[in-house]
């Protein structure tokens, strides 16, 4: 009779434990999504403060949490926590292993959000592709190209390379190179060229205006031309420009040379 007793107590004990391990499970989830939260909230409080991150930062709190849990729960048990983290290694190392591109393209997310050469809405040049950023995830940044292509890049194949932010500056410098003939009043190419940047409105004049002769190359006299704009008016400024000079130049005689060729024919008789 004892031993059943006995027995009944044991059973009575351990449900007890399961009952309680459970209970912790239950609140301590509940407390770590409400911490997690409250600590998202807190940060998002902030303008300054990256929404990317954010999110980041909310999960990487709540999943800690949540082991802090399991393991409080599963000691409650009687489970050897000892153990239970030589396992969990042993299987880190594993998942490790096979996921060593994914885990790199982590990384390289996580310095992606905490050091932010770029941000959404940046127009960025990275890993070959040019294009706005819209989105940045842990694994991938997402970029629409300037011909509306939705690309997915893996942050590994970004952070690998050099990054290029086109728009992190309000403001930009044009540059142009226009080659004249050597034939040509290079003083009047001068005027012309320098008389074309000034009179248009985009162009910040405050930080000054460069128009000079770069290179004396093998079949035209080569100005190279500099101005400033917003970096709003930049792509429509340079084309306007282009267009300006060329247009111009024809009118006023000034010619643009461009590469030929003489073929000599020699019949032999």
């Amino acid at each position: 009779m004892g031993s059943v007793e006995t027995v009944s107590d044991m059973i009575g004990l351990y449900a007890l434990n399961v009952a309680i391990a459970i209970v912790i499970f239950i609140i301590g989830k509940w407390l770590a999504k409400k911490i997690a939260d409250i600590t998202q909230k807190l940060m998002l409080k902030n303008d300054k403060f990256d929404k990317t991150l954010a999110n980041f930062l909310d999960d990487i709190i709540y999943y800690v949490l949540m082991v802090i849990v399991i393991l409080t729960a599963l000691k409650q048990l009687g489970v050897d926590t000892t153990s239970f983290f030589a396992i969990l290694g042993a299987a880190g190392l594993a998942i490790g292993l096979a996921l060593k591109d994914s885990l790199g393209n982590f990384a390289a997310g996580v310095m992606i959000i905490l050091f932010r050469p770029f941000k959404v809405g940046d127009v960025i040049n990275a890993a070959g592709v040019t294009g706005t950023v819209e989105e940045v995830s842990i694994f991938n940044t997402i970029m629409i190209t300037p011909d509306n292509q939705k690309m997915i890049i893996p942050n590994g194949s970004i952070t690998s390379g050099s990054i290029t932010n086109i728009n992190a500056k309000p403001q930009r410098r044009v540059d142009l190179v226009i080659g004249i003939s050597y034939d040509d009043d290079i003083k009047k190419a001068k005027e012309i060229l320098t008389s074309i940047v000034e009179a248009d409105e985009r162009v910040l004049k405050e930080k000054g205006i460069t128009v000079a002769v770069s290179e004396l190359a093998d079949s035209s006299v080569n100005f190279v031309v500099r101005a400033w704009v917003n970096t709003s008016d930049y792509w429509a400024f340079k084309f306007d420009l282009t267009e300006n000079i060329k247009l111009t130049l024809d009118k006023e005689g000034i010619t643009i040379p461009y590469p030929q060729r003489d073929v000599h024919h020699y019949n032999k008789d």
